[in-house]
């Protein structure tokens, strides 16, 4: 078994926040996402943050002190630092520094795995990077000295400035490989809009149960393991967009996709990153916020996912809550509205109720009717026997008659063959 880094977390509470306690606590799950334990917290409470060293002065020397106590590999500190910030601290507290969004960062690149998302996440780290880079110079130019007059630039500063114009070239070579692969992605979709099957995503603050609740009805309706993604009890288990054909008994089907879970303070160049990615909601008929109701701060992490799908211009798209890990908490359920549910994905509670949920939302475009289907057009009694619930089916001397429930759209297509 790989071997964890030791890690002392920092967090600062301005003003007394209401919300420090919930973000120490998610800082330190993100910690042990990045596989590191951690082995002490340190806090302080500020009227305001320091702009040189982020916490008091007093306090970086208590950190130090505290770090080298622990054995503390790593200090991470609960908000991003600015490149001053990062500095300093790195140069007092002499140990490697994280910030909260280079934390998320790096648990980003350890789960990418399509090149998609591995391009997305490294351009925002690159992205992150570049203006920490600023204020090496001077070290630099220490270690490789200077040559000729005042207007001759250090060493360090050149390998400065040709590290900027590295990092700057490679980040342009991958937003053009990216937009190649959003060119496929736009592809499919535009495949799937075609066929008129409703779209479903499913949306969230990351660890809510949205992978897991995709495998339950995968699970329930398609039986196929090979079908399933990755639900593990971590924050940002899963980065990539998986999208599945669902199928119910009635012969109706939707496409249900899963999309990368949000978080308090996701770095905004991580969701520019994603943005071609997220986009899958857009497209959506319908969207399922999965609620981990079991968390006391289910409330926050709804604002959160509202805000970013705020941000993704989806506040129009029709929303069923679903309130997740109920199990733990049936006896506390409070009155369901028309638009919320409560169930247990994990143990498969409430999950027909759900369906029959989402199938009145997304299939108000299905009609009944009765068509009389002349025996010349065998297809097209193929076609409606796999893509419509038909109720009762007559062989009759002019032809096929069939008693079904199909979509607006067929109806409208052969309306040369409907008798009701």
């Amino acid at each position: 078994m790989e071997e964890k880094m030791k890690a002392l977390l920092v967090g600062v509470n301005v003003n007394d926040d209401p919300e420090f306690a919930h973000g120490l606590k998610e800082l330190e799950s993100l910690a042990e996402a990045c596989n590191m334990e951690v082995v002490g917290v340190e806090t302080q409470n500020v009227s305001q943050i320091n702009t040189g060293v982020y916490v008091g002065t007093g306090k970086v020397e208590e950190i130090k002190a505290l770090a080298h106590m622990l054995d503390a590999e790593v200090v991470i500190f609960d908000n991003t630092l600015s490149p001053m910030q990062l500095r300093n601290l790195k140069d007092i507290i002499e140990r490697p520094i994280l910030d909260r969004t280079n934390l998320i960062l790096q648990i980003f690149s350890s789960r990418a795995k399509t090149r998609e998302a591995q391009i997305q996440v490294e351009v925002a780290r690159l992205q992150y990077e570049l203006p920490r880079l600023t204020g090496m110079g001077k070290i630099l130019s220490r270690q490789g000295g200077t040559s000729g007059g005042m207007s001759n630039k250090g060493a360090g500063e050149k390998k400065l400035e040709l590290d900027k114009r590295k990092i700057r070239h490679r980040i342009s070579e991958l937003k053009k490989e990216l937009k190649e692969v959003e060119k496929n992605r736009e592809t499919q979709r535009k495949r799937r809009l075609s066929q008129g099957i409703p779209q479903v995503a499913l949306v969230g603050y990351t660890n809510a149960g949205k992978s897991t609740l995709m495998n339950a009805i995968l699970d329930k309706y398609e039986e196929k393991d090979e079908k399933k993604v990755l639900a593990q009890d971590m924050l940002f288990a899963t980065l990539d967009t998986t999208i599945r054909s669902i199928h119910l008994p009635d012969k109706k089907e939707f496409l249900l996709s899963d999309t990368v879970g949000f978080i308090n303070k996701l770095p905004h160049n991580l969701v520019q990153a994603f943005h071609s990615t997220l986009e899958e909601v857009k497209y959506a008929d319908l969207l399922l916020e999965v609620v981990d109701y079991s968390d006391e701060n289910y409330r926050d992490h709804m604002k959160v996912t509202a805000d970013t799908l705020r941000e993704l211009g989806t506040e129009d798209i029709p929303c069923i809550h679903v309130f997740n890990k109920c199990d733990v908490v049936m006896d506390h359920l409070p009155q369901v509205h028309q638009n919320d549910i409560y169930l247990a994905a994990k143990k498969g509670i409430g999950l027909e109720e759900l369906i029959a949920l989402i199938s009145r939302h997304i299939y108000q475009n299905y009609v009944d009717c009765v068509m009389l289907i002349p025996y010349t057009e065998g297809a097209l009694v193929s076609y409606f026997s796999e893509n419509a619930t038909v109720n009762q089916v007559e062989y009759l001397e002019e032809g096929t008659k069939m008693t079904m429930n199909c979509q607006l759209k067929d109806l409208k297509k052969y309306k040369e063959y409907v008798l009701i």
